[in-house]
């Protein structure tokens, strides 16, 4: 059988460490629109980043959804390097992006309609293989609960979320050594279909996957960028 690669179109912005994040753009409105949550201003670290940016999340037809890379949450779990104060009284999820981005190694990349954090090293474009154009169009069709925030969820996880969205075979199966090696998931989302899903859950857990007849074919994304920069050219600290 002939493999397929289901054509791909997104709108691609890159925003570099120590660059204002651009207020004008359709997706920096809408995080400027949407509060904190926490009432004064916040140090971003360790034991409270990822979650309170998950939560703080709101739905929007602009952006919808929030996905942490593995190399964005690697600067706060593995190398403890990663802290951003948020000064402003009524911060915003904006704010807080925008901190990571001038004061860390964490970079965003909007790809619509998901907004990516992520370090250099992270490759942001999405590795989906269409085998089976039929599968590939119940996927497309196919809607993912409304709400989500999915905050360090392994992929047994996952795997149960897709099983009840798509009602298709996937592997690895539950427990599998095989998915041992994945990422473990941290995203928030509004009203995605299944591709956008499937997109945002394979940048999470840095994987790829392959769409065969009836089935979801994921695998470890082995791509490396680079070493992340950070925005001055300093070590952060």
């Amino acid at each position: 059988m002939k493999t397929r690669q289901l054509p791909f179109v997104v709108c691609l912005l890159l925003i570099l460490p120590g660059t204002p994040l651009p207020a004008a753009e359709p997706w920096a409105e809408a995080l400027a629109q949407m509060p904190l949550a926490t009432t004064n201003g916040v140090v971003l670290r360790e034991q409270n980043c990822v979650r309170l940016l998950l939560q703080s999340f709101r739905r929007d037809e602009r952006v919808k959804a929030l996905v942490f890379m593995p190399g964005a949450t690697d600067e706060f779990y593995m190398f403890h390097r990663a802290q951003a104060l948020v000064t402003n009284a009524s911060p915003t999820l904006l704010d807080a992006v925008a901190a990571l981005t001038n004061h860390t190694y964490i970079r965003a990349t909007f790809l619509a309609p998901l907004l990516i954090l992520h370090t250099d090293e992270d490759p942001i474009t999405p590795l989906i293989q269409v085998v089976d154009e039929p599968t590939a169009a119940k996927v497309r069709a196919a809607k993912l609960s409304r709400q989500g925030v999915y905050f360090d969820m392994d992929y047994d996880h996952i795997r149960r979320v897709l099983r009840s969205t798509f009602h298709l075979t996937m592997t690895p199966d539950s427990r599998s050594p095989d998915s041992w090696h994945f990422f473990r998931h941290s995203f928030a989302a509004y009203d995605l279909n299944g591709w956008e899903a499937l997109q945002a859950i394979t940048l999470a857990g840095k994987e790829t996957l392959r769409i065969e007849r009836k089935k979801l074919v994921f695998e470890g994304d082995l791509r490396v960028r680079q070493r992340p920069q950070f925005p001055t050219g300093a070590p952060a600290q």
